[in-house]
């Protein structure tokens, strides 16, 4: 794992090395931040000597470039920032952080995405306007390389105008979840297993279906060495049938608030109720008939699969059809695969749809 990242890949060798610790800086904050972006940003000086760094803090706290600043002090005069998104130019609960670099002195700014919202953004003319060295933004916000930012699902929800929605199912090498009589509840094994707890620490919201709670009653906490950690997404239930008051996922724990049920099978409509939470980043972790629906209706933006090496003649499959019948070839989904990791003895496959699809 690089630092706090849990993407476990080297940042792109074409990107100013102090993005490295930037990133790392936004992942401590992925998960917390909602509405706001997990930004990282870091201050050096001319030797390349770090003189401060931020992450971005709960809603209502300092942004990840002010939080760097007070760090750095004085020596922010004529110092240089890196941040992994374009510094604000709005005024909401805190001031604009273009504002901040600029009365703070500091001669040179770079940022690795452009901030796409109509108040927010422009704080990279903002900056050259009061004579500082700007560059940026080094990448698109659907780029497709190896690296995943922490900044990438706020982003990308930002323009989807809904949450960021990352599929998640592990399966044999035919395809399959789990045997026809429940008889084995893991087909991946203990390193793939921990791995998953590792992710959910950064994850703003965990979605399933009734028909999981009513047939494994998760928790669906973040348990990283098998205890409750203190980082822990929202988690939900979405499906008309009804889930008895006493689920797991209903239950607050140590670190997680209660679930919430939501009664619908719209599943736009569900993004929609997530969204108005100020949640941008959503984990799919249903069985095979909700995962189905999501990817039917196309609103998978990213996959993240972990491959057992192992066959099983027949069993329950990890991905349903979403209720389609006959299909041609125009109905085909295409994801660009991001990367591909060896997670003990399983694979994690991380893809992405491709733009346009």
């Amino acid at each position: 794992m690089q630092g706090t990242s849990p993407s476990r890949t080297e940042i792109p060798a074409d990107l100013p090395a102090e993005f490295v610790l930037a990133d790392e800086m936004g992942w401590q904050a992925a998960g917390s931040t909602r509405p706001n972006p997990p930004v990282g940003c870091v201050i050096v000086d001319s030797a390349g000597t770090i003189l401060g760094r931020g992450a971005t803090e709960p809603a209502g706290g300092r942004h990840a470039e002010v939080v760097a600043l007070q760090a750095a002090g004085a020596r922010a005069a004529g110092a240089t920032a890196y941040a992994t998104l374009e510094p604000c130019n709005h005024t909401g609960r805190t001031g604009p952080c273009a504002e901040a670099l600029i009365a703070a002195g500091v001669a040179e700014v770079h940022y690795l995405f452009a901030d796409p919202g109509k108040a927010e953004g422009g704080g990279g003319e903002r900056l050259r306007a009061a004579g500082v060295t700007v560059s940026g933004p080094y990448l698109e916000p659907f780029h497709l390389g190896e690296h995943r930012f922490s900044v990438e699902p706020w982003l990308r929800a930002a323009y989807l105008g809904r949450p960021h929605v990352t599929l998640k199912f592990a399966s044999t090498l035919n395809g399959m979840a789990a045997a026809t009589d429940r008889t084995s509840q893991w087909i991946t094994g203990p390193t793939a297993r921990a791995d998953v707890h590792a992710d959910r620490q950064y994850r703003e919201a965990i979605l399933v279906g009734t028909g999981t709670v009513l047939a494994d009653d998760p928790q669906l906490t973040a348990r990283p060495g098998g205890v409750e950690g203190p980082r822990q997404p929202l988690r939900f239930a979405v499906g008309q049938r009804e889930i008895p008051s006493s689920a797991r996922l209903l239950q607050p724990g140590a670190h997680a608030l209660a679930g919430q049920h939501l009664p619908t099978r719209d599943l736009e409509a569900a993004l929609t109720t997530l969204r108005r939470q100020g949640i941008s980043d959503v984990l799919v972790e249903g069985g095979p008939e909700l995962a189905g629906s999501f990817l039917a209706h196309g609103l998978v933006d990213e996959i993240r699969a972990y491959l057992a090496p192992a066959w099983l003649p027949r069993g329950l499959p990890a991905l349903g059809d979403g209720g389609i019948g006959s299909t041609s070839i125009t109905d085909l989904q295409r994801f660009a695969t991001r990367s591909v990791q060896r997670i003990g003895e399983d694979i994690l496959w991380l893809a992405q749809r491709q733009t346009g699809d």
